[in-house]
């Protein structure tokens, strides 16, 4: 409880409210004849004098808590010079210089121009007044005495200028803060969909696949050596790209590790195809693209491997034994993938083809992240899916 009454601004004021009173008796004991005279030839006693630095020092107790109030007593000190005592004090001007200060830097910004204005006027009244009464000796004189409060006024203004200016900074900073802390959950979000959609067409396919297979081989034993060749290629192909994914998602690669595998690209379906077809699928490829490696981006031929693979395990899990023709062409600067597939042939399925599930869902959200787009839906008594990605991929965020 005491500490925090010490730390109360309450308290730190009265305690500089003591310290000006006492500093004042000094200068008015040891330099008496530093003042403000109004009335040549007036020689106040020393208890007015005292009298008016205690009521400007009571002024110092609301300094920044209440400063229009502790400038309007300070004011009422001052003013108590030329027309009450003849002589202003030189401690009671440092008191209302102190006085002015606060009241300039710690009221709101209309009332700190008030103050400003008001500060001027008041100097130039008191000029006035001595220029009436003393003339033109005297006026000079009391106007370069009353100039000094133009320094905390200056002083103030630009203490305040500086807080506010460091204001502006501080709040621009946390704006920008709060900007970096959404693009980084945003960042973080995009990425975790996207190590989804990874998951899934990588992990997801080749478990539906290996389980198709098993359904059948328990079914027919005739096919089990061969289902069980295709398990184990898928198995591998699974563990493979699982790999490739666990090193991407390395921050560093040590010397001993494995060199990582570059990212599937069309050229790499065979094996793809082969698999499907080992599911029972009756699958053929219409490539109609022309011979230039290179053409399409890294990224862009990455969705559209995983398009296919992904349209063929939704057409073995819906539409087993089905006949699936892959077409590949361009059009313009866009590499359009189409998977068309009929009705199954190897008993009933849930439905014709590829469903409307979470395996679309994700690729459409992989062809939205190359620039493109995807189309599903039933085509007859089949299935039809269609893709059209830029050669170039999505354009780098502005």
């Amino acid at each position: 409880m005491t500490a925090a009454v010490l730390r109360s601004p309450w308290t730190r004021d009265a305690a500089v409210a003591a310290g000006m009173f006492v500093a004042g008796l000094l200068l008015i004991r040891v330099v008496p004849d530093v003042r403000v005279v109004w009335e040549p030839g007036v020689e106040p006693a020393t208890g007015p004098l005292v009298a008016v630095l205690a009521l400007a020092c009571v002024g110092e107790v609301f300094r920044r808590e209440v400063p229009l109030l502790g400038l309007a007593l300070g004011s009422a000190a001052l003013a108590a010079g030329p027309f009450a005592l003849g002589v202003t004090d030189l401690a009671t001007v440092l008191v209302f210089a102190d006085l002015l200060y606060c009241a300039v830097l710690y009221s709101g910004r209309p009332v700190s121009r008030g103050v400003c204005l008001a500060g001027g006027l008041l100097v130039a009244g008191l000029t006035v007044t001595a220029l009436v009464d003393q003339g033109g000796r005297g006026a000079l004189q009391a106007f370069l005495n009353l100039l000094l409060l133009a320094v905390p006024v200056l002083w103030a203004s630009e203490v305040r200028r500086h807080r506010d200016l460091a204001d502006v900074e501080r709040a621009r900073a946390a704006q920008a803060a709060q900007l970096a802390e959404r693009d980084r959950r945003e960042a973080v979000a995009a990425e975790r969909a996207r190590m989804a959609r990874d998951l899934h067409d990588v992990v997801a396919g080749q478990l539906s696949a290996i389980a198709l297979q098993s359904e059948a081989a328990l079914g027919d034993p005739a096919l089990r050596e061969r289902v069980l060749h295709g398990v184990r290629d898928a198995s591998v192909s699974a563990l493979a790209e699982m790999r490739t994914m666990i090193g991407l998602l390395r921050e560093e690669r040590g010397a001993g590790d494995e060199p990582r595998t570059a990212p599937a690209r069309l050229d790499q379906l065979d094996p793809l195809l082969a698999s499907a077809r080992s599911w029972g699928l009756r699958v053929t490829v219409r490539d109609e693209r022309p011979d230039a490696d290179g053409w399409t981006a890294a990224g862009v031929e990455l969705a559209a491997y995983r398009i296919v693979q992904e349209g063929l395990t939704n057409v073995a899990k819906h539409a087993p034994g089905a006949r699936v023709t892959v077409g590949l062409w361009h059009d313009g600067d866009a590499l359009v993938v189409r998977l068309e597939n009929g009705p199954s042939t190897s008993g009933p399925a849930p439905t014709s083809g590829m469903s409307s599930g979470t395996g679309l869902d994700g690729l459409r959200e992989r062809a939205g992240a190359v620039g493109g787009t995807l189309h599903a839906g039933p085509d007859g008594d089949g299935w039809t899916l269609e893709a059209s990605l830029p050669r170039c991929g999505a354009p780098a965020p502005v």
